[in-house]
């Protein structure tokens, strides 16, 4: 007799769940996806704008000031006569942008 019952009706949540999973996602993309993807435009435009001469900061926390721009690379003076070679990607921000941002902390 078990196998000619009928079955269980099913839950009737499964429309809110649904809501509620699209919510979550739209939530993550303003606190977490777009506002990474605007601040990492940002430091590409940066990159795209380094001038002989500026202050600039490294990924690894080295600053310098740059001597030389090449297609992907950048040329820092780190001390007088002293000067390395970097990848571009590594350039972070501006010297005097940092200083700023620590200041008001």
């Amino acid at each position: 007799m078990t196998l000619l019952q009928a079955p269980a009706a099913a839950p009737q949540g499964g429309g809110m769940m649904w809501i509620m999973l699209i919510a979550m996602f739209a939530i993550m993309y303003f606190f977490m996806i777009r506002p990474q993807n605007k601040k990492q435009k940002e430091i590409n435009n940066f990159r795209k704008s380094l001038q002989l001469n500026q202050r600039v900061i490294t990924a690894g926390g080295i600053h310098g000031t740059v001597k030389e721009i090449n297609d992907s690379d950048v040329m820092l003076e780190i001390a007088n006569n002293v000067r390395i070679r970097v990848d571009k990607n590594s350039i972070f921000a501006a010297a005097a942008d940092a200083n700023q941002s620590q200041a008001a902390k």
